[in-house]
């Protein structure tokens, strides 16, 4: 199968490192143009000078807050007031790890605005560009979690929830405009938010982190965890025409953890 992004142009979450990343370097090799979204403006030149050189196409990034939706609201809207674009990649930045027990109203509203506030803001203003053009992708990056919480992320369970739910109902509203609203839910991936992630569990457990590693894989049927690349590849297939009938899906990507059906 070939998947040619050639005259696309997205926007990219979280894509300075991680998933967000590798999710940058394969549209932009399929042949979209794309904007990379994160804080970190050094990771952000170098890994837009890079794909530039690997693709010779034009690509651009933003400098934003995740965490001060006030800011993030601004700088969106503005660009997104002068470019249009075809494929949208709802990815953030994580919120705090903890219990239920272990975390603030003050926490679920920080959680809020990270997660939900950003993903609907971004969506609704890229939509309309989007419905004249009669074509459009949209892809929330979540988290397994939605269908088993995870005990140590009550606050991600609770909101990424939110936002699958979210963009299935807007999948129901936008069918007519040949605009597709899918949702991923993300297994474990080596990445630099699990590495944080198990270090600190290994610091409550008194382990080492190689342990919280191998009890990690044990629970994958695969007996690994997941290369970006892996996740890079399901999102460009969804990004392009070649995923156009698949419209308000919460797709699995997790080597076979999630238990349910």
């Amino acid at each position: 199968m070939n998947i040619s992004l050639k005259s696309k142009k997205a926007l990219v979450g979280g894509s300075s490192k991680g998933l967000g990343n590798a999710v940058a370097y394969q549209l932009a090799n399929s042949g979209a143009s794309v904007t990379l979204v994160s804080s970190n403006e050094k990771r952000l030149i170098k890994t837009v000078d890079d794909l530039r050189d690997k693709t010779g196409l034009n690509h651009d990034y933003l400098v934003v807050d995740y965490n001060n939706f006030e800011e993030y609201q601004k700088i969106i809207k503005e660009y997104l007031d002068t470019n249009s674009i075809d494929i949208l990649i709802n990815n953030t930045q994580g919120p705090k790890g903890g219990d239920v027990m272990n975390v603030s109203i003050e926490d679920y509203q920080k959680s809020f605005d990270l997660l939900f506030k950003s993903v609907v803001f971004t969506t609704m203003i890229a939509l309309e560009n989007m419905k004249k053009k009669k074509w459009g992708r949209i892809i929330n990056m979540a988290s397994m979690s939605v269908k088993e919480p995870l005990s140590y992320l009550a606050l991600s369970n609770s909101i990424r929830s939110a936002v699958t739910t979210w963009g299935k109902t807007l999948s129901n509203d936008l069918g007519g405009y040949n605009i597709t609203v899918n949702n991923i839910l993300t297994g474990y991936f080596n990445t630099e938010r699990i590495n944080e992630l198990n270090s600190d569990k290994a610091k409550k457990l008194n382990i080492g982190v190689n342990e919280v590693y191998n009890a990690m894989k044990e629970l994958v049927p695969l007996k690994r965890i997941g290369d970006p690349k892996e996740f890079s590849y399901l999102v460009t297939f969804l990004a392009s025409e070649n995923a156009a009938y698949i419209n308000g899906a919460n797709i699995p990507i997790d080597g076979g953890l999630i238990k349910s059906l």
